[in-house]
């Protein structure tokens, strides 16, 4: 297995493991999206490919199957991002942000609604060559991980930020 995931580093692009350069920390720079972007699939493919225990090919093709899907996410997170970022501003009182609430709340509901839906879609297609157990591993995987990306996207610990 430590050859297949060596291999696995060596085929995907090798541009996913460059470190972002140092830029102002709240600017959204489409590089350094972009490369963060391609850590994380490395990240999923490497370990999806181990606890399934994937060769080489088979590897590739998740790696496939993920990008075609993140390519479709994406536009969603950005309307996620862009609507928290009006409802922030309406939180901290900004009068430009209050008259928008409800229509960036309901955003941010409809794209959501929109990624769980990927979300069942990628497990239909990365499970449907797999066999029962290994498609219990896939479900697990992916369920850890939506649970990381949620804390992750808080920036927190707790319920309340505590």
């Amino acid at each position: 297995m430590k050859r297949m995931t060596w291999a696995l580093v060596f085929a995907l692009p090798v541009v996913a493991l460059a470190q972002p350069a140092a830029k102002e920390p709240r600017a959204r720079d489409p590089e350094r999206v972009a490369r963060a972007e391609q850590r994380q699939r490395l990240r999923q493919v490497l370990e999806l490919a181990d606890t399934l225990e994937l060769d080489s090919a088979q590897a590739l093709k998740l790696d496939e199957t993920l990008r075609r899907f993140e390519d479709r996410r994406r536009p969603l997170r950005e309307q996620v991002r862009e609507s928290a970022r009006v409802l922030h501003q309406a939180s901290r009182g900004d009068s430009a942000a209050l008259g928008q609430v409800d229509g960036a709340a309901q955003k941010v509901f409809d794209a959501r609604a929109q990624i769980a839906a990927l979300d069942r879609e990628l497990y239909q297609a990365l499970a449907k060559e797999l066999p029962p157990q290994k498609r219990a591993r896939l479900a697990v995987v992916m369920a850890r991980s939506e649970g990381a990306k949620w804390m992750k996207d808080r920036g927190d610990k707790g319920p309340r930020g505590d």
